[in-house]
């Protein structure tokens, strides 16, 4: 047998060998996907599709809480599931703009225009963004809810989901809803922004970090939707969560 027809059947053995252990080899475990919240047919909610955008992710980190020095993306994202799982137990259908650390664009106005695109293709009719708060000043505290100057359905919506939150949270200072200039405000649906709490205030970041607090955020802000949906559509009293 020549030199060359030897060397052309190790080839051959040496390649059967590889394809045999790509064959054999276990896949890579894929990441497990996430239950979604199943959505209760009959809800106080039903009918409605609700944007909830967990503010900041990827590299915009937002705020940092003074100490813990966790990021407000994080805290924003949990609570935003939290709302997610809450809203949709009322029986609305909830679109997310992320339910992971991710941004869709590190130019800040392209990544929020994407997000609001997320609510005009889903055809929401409720947008809530969240996000936690901070100042100077470590005694400032308390949750606030901000919607788009001028425009009356946000301001309603606003003042049930403060309420709500004066209501369930008992924050030690009970702030009003407010007029404020931002971007995801600017869809021409009832939108509001929801800062949840100072994560400059050590008492405050200590119970944003708990689960079971971001649960009663989840909680009263979804009390207040339905406070707001039961008023705008006729209703005279607000329909409280189990």
């Amino acid at each position: 047998m020549g030199n060359r027809l030897k060397r052309r059947l190790i080839l051959l053995a040496m390649m059967s060998m590889g394809l045999l252990v790509l064959a054999v080899a276990p896949r890579p475990a894929q990441p497990a996907i996430p239950a979604r919240p199943v959505q209760q047919s009959g809800g106080p909610l039903d009918g409605h599709i609700i944007l909830v955008d967990a503010g900041h992710g990827g590299s915009d980190g937002g705020a940092r809480a003074k100490d813990s020095g966790t990021w407000e993306k994080d805290i924003n994202l949990q609570t935003a599931l939290a709302l997610q799982s809450a809203l949709a137990q009322s029986g609305a259908q909830v679109l997310m703009t992320r339910e992971s650390d991710m941004e869709y664009d590190r130019n800040k106005r392209a990544d929020l225009t994407a997000r609001l695109d997320i609510a005009r293709q889903g055809g929401a009719d409720l947008l809530i963004s969240v996000h936690m708060n901070e100042y100077r000043s470590r005694k400032e505290a308390g949750p606030q809810v901000f919607y788009r100057k001028n425009q009356e359905q946000s301001r309603l919506l606003a003042g049930a989901i403060q309420a709500a939150m004066i209501r369930i949270l008992q924050p030690a200072k009970k702030r009003a809803a407010m007029a404020g200039d931002y971007f995801m405000l600017s869809l021409d649906i009832p939108s509001v922004l929801v800062e949840c709490g100072f994560l400059s205030n050590s008492n405050e970041e200590a119970l944003l970090l708990t689960e079971d607090y971001r649960q009663k955020v989840a909680q009263a802000v979804t009390e207040g939707v339905i406070e707001y949906i039961s008023l705008t559509d006729g209703g005279q009293t607000a329909v409280s969560m189990p």
